[in-house]
């Protein structure tokens, strides 16, 4: 895959704009820090940045009306906050990797609806790395670069996320999930073939907020389970049973949502290659339960808008994303799009909650230059 393209505009300076894509992640939630298989797809939204080198060391940066600038040789994690954080982290983390990258001035714009769970975070961070890949001509792989974003995620902005969203807006292709392995890194590409199915997603309006210690807390849990087990992560946990000899209840529940979503990935790869997705539905459901009854990481829109989904006679849905506010997944037939969002609309209404937004999705290509 080839991320670099920049051109050298008046006066010498490397410039490009480039664009890295959010991501719906069709099943596999809460596994990919715990070592285990994903499977999302890429999103024709996404993140955009122009941008151009400077000749000093220093990173400026726009969005919405916003200007940060920081200096990049002082840098340190905790230094920038809020947006800015993301961009300025992904520099650092190239510069730690030993990638001479100096200044630069960029312009981010999106059409990615902010706290959906449909991982802007991860798309702008991306979209910088590739951004500054291309600017300073780095011939680095997508691989690496899910690395370096995963990192600036990490040490910059706070929040103790796995790979999933980094590689699935790197690393996806167009009309494919991309099924990944969180502890090799292996991935590959599976064909999305939705036919007369359609998979919606439904941004609850609930701004989820993954920094404020829930989801940081679901993964230490999962690390101490590993070590109760005397396994090196929850991956190596292949029967949901063994959870049976965690005396903490909710460490039982923790580690058996994690081994069985991890089969639910399996299976639903399966379906997808031998082309029956109407049979991914109960997979999904299965997987919005588990998250919401093991996992705890579910919220009332969310539930609701499952329960409605389904008695409109979606094929299954499911939250998505980290949790704790943002959208669900349906996936259903063509011909009951609009009772189901008749549907989910009614709910919300009866309980005065604002009304969702809805988006039908596509699998779209990863993160390059545009």
């Amino acid at each position: 895959m080839r991320l670099v393209r920049s051109r050298r505009r008046a006066g010498g300076a490397r410039a490009g704009s480039w664009r890295a894509p959010g991501r719906v992640n069709l099943i596999g939630e809460h596994t990919d820090y715990n070592d285990g298989l994903v499977l999302p797809y890429a999103l024709p939204q996404g993140v955009t940045v122009t941008g151009c080198r400077r000749d000093d060391d220093v990173l400026e940066m726009h969005s919405l009306g916003r200007t940060e600038r920081v200096d990049l040789a002082a840098l340190t994690p905790g230094a920038v906050t809020g947006w800015a954080a993301y961009v300025a982290g992904v520099a650092a983390c190239l510069r730690d990797a030993g990638h001479p990258v100096g200044g630069a001035t960029l312009r981010f714009a999106s059409d990615l609806p902010q706290g959906a769970g449909v991982s802007s975070s991860a798309a702008l961070e991306c979209a910088t790395a590739v951004a500054l890949a291309g600017l300073y001509e780095l011939d680095i792989g997508g691989e690496e670069l899910a690395r370096i974003a995963q990192r600036a995620e990490q040490d910059y902005a706070g929040v103790p996320c796995g790979i999933l969203d980094q590689s699935a807006s790197l690393l996806c292709r167009a009309d494919h999930a991309l099924l990944l392995d969180c502890r090799t890194g292996a991935a590959t590409h599976v064909p999305l073939r939705l036919g007369d199915h359609r998979v919606l997603v439904v941004d609850t309006r609930a701004g989820h907020r993954l920094g404020d210690g829930e989801y940081a807390s679901r993964r230490s849990c999962c690390e101490e389970a590993a070590r109760a087990l005397g396994v090196g992560s929850l991956r190596d946990v292949t029967d949901p049973e063994a959870a049976g000899s965690l005396p903490d209840p909710v460490m039982r529940r923790r580690v058996r949502h994690v081994v069985q979503e991890n089969r639910r990935v399996l299976a639903a790869v399966d379906l997808l290659r031998r082309g029956e997705i109407a049979e991914l539905g109960p997979l999904l459901t299965a997987s919005h339960v588990s998250l919401r009854d093991d996992y705890e990481v579910s919220w009332p829109q969310a539930d609701v808008a499952v329960d409605a989904a389904l008695a409109a006679q979606a094929c299954g849905a499911r939250m998505c994303g980290g949790g704790f506010g943002g959208s669900i997944l349906v996936l259903a037939h063509r011909d009951v799009l609009d009772d189901v969002r008749v549907a989910v609309d009614t709910a919300f209404s009866g309980r005065g909650w604002a009304s969702p937004r809805y988006l039908e999705t596509t699998a779209s290509s990863g993160a390059g230059p545009v």
